[in-house]
């Protein structure tokens, strides 16, 4: 197995998927070229932004966050590169032997790498060590207990290898990313202090759509930094279930969005709420659905038919006149319920 992912960082920093920081890094590496990617990369994260980038096809790490210029040591980047160059020889080498597990000789295939550290605001942390094949879930450190556990059938005696008392593989990492990784990270923190520490208030807006005879109730959530964001339905102070994949998406200006949507039938249509917790909330923000009564229903139908008979009356007109036929059209109102009217046209 190879050295730790970053034994060599000089400085790290975190990324908040909660009310603190963290940094994350994530290496892929794929059997064969092909679908556009090199056979190595690796792209490191703070607070979900990207500070740093390597990949086989450039041979060296390579800022990316405009504060990641700020790093003083002039030995930092090449020191960086040569770390990624180890991993990079020894994660080709571990595509093969998972290969080999998974009996496959040729193809394309993945093999992905994450770990990382958070430092929350109220002081505690945690780390994350994750490994992954084939876009699926391979195997994983348990941060408390320092020990890795098998997710595939195929992991086992890998697990039992790590664990081993002369291994000691997750203990070695959990202490790592218990203790470098958030040192660094709190470098990393202050030279992109600017960006990483601004709170920007989420706008939040409900609204409900009608499909197929099911109530689909929408809770859109915008505008929000940090990425870090907690939305949930209740109804009469009742969590409501979201069956719906929920996703934080990137805005062109640096800020978030996501929507939560819950499904609700007919006869339940009282006392439902979107609640939203963020960084820059002292308190929960709820914002109450109210539903659309039939009343309501009614005149927005009333007032669609009134447009449309606007908009033919007025091509009638026009085709009247332009065939030269005068014709009596009958004219009603019926948003305001008043007599109908004889145009002569």
């Amino acid at each position: 197995m190879r050295g730790p992912l970053l034994l060599l960082l000089l400085i790290v920093g975190l990324s908040g998927v909660f009310s603190g920081h963290s940094l994350h890094f994530y290496e892929t590496t794929v059997s064969v070229p092909g679908h556009g990617l090199p056979l190595y990369t690796e792209v490191g994260y703070v607070d979900g932004i990207e500070i740093t980038r390597y990949s086989s096809d450039v041979g060296q790490v390579v800022p990316v966050a405009p504060w990641m210029q700020k790093v003083e040591n002039p030995d930092y980047w090449e020191r960086q590169t040569q770390r990624c160059k180890v991993n990079e020889a020894g994660s080709r080498h571990e595509v093969k032997v998972l290969m080999n597990r998974f009996n496959q000789t040729t193809g394309f295939h993945y093999y992905q790498f994450m770990c990382g550290c958070e430092l929350r605001d109220d002081g505690s942390s945690r780390a994350y060590d994750q490994l992954g094949y084939d876009m699926k879930d391979f195997l994983a450190l348990d941060p408390e207990r320092g020990v890795y556990y098998p997710l595939t059938d195929q992991a086992h005696s890998i697990i039992q290898r790590w664990n081993s008392p002369d291994a000691q593989e997750g203990e070695r990492w959990k202490n790592y990313l218990e203790t470098e990784c958030i040192d660094w990270l709190k470098k990393y923190i202050e030279y992109g202090k600017e960006e990483l520490e601004r709170r920007v208030r989420p706008e939040v807006k409900v609204s409900e759509q009608n499909v197929k005879g099911v109530t689909k109730l929408h809770c859109q959530v915008y505008g929000f930094y940090p990425r870090d964001v907690d939305v949930k339905w209740q109804k009469n102070g009742i969590d409501v279930p979201s069956y719906e994949a929920k996703h934080v998406l990137p805005n062109s200006d640096g800020t978030y969005q996501i929507r939560v949507t819950v499904e609700i039938s007919a006869e339940d249509r009282e006392g439902h709420s979107c609640h939203v917790d963020h960084a820059s909330l002292d308190q929960t923000l709820t914002v109450q659905w109210e539903p659309q009564s039939s009343s309501n229903t009614l005149w927005i139908v009333i007032g669609v038919l009134v447009g449309v008979i606007a908009i033919a009356a007025v091509g009638f007109i026009i085709w009247g006149k332009r065939s030269g036929i005068y014709r009596l059209f009958i004219f009603c109102n019926v948003s305001i319920n008043a007599p109908c009217k004889a145009l002569l046209i």
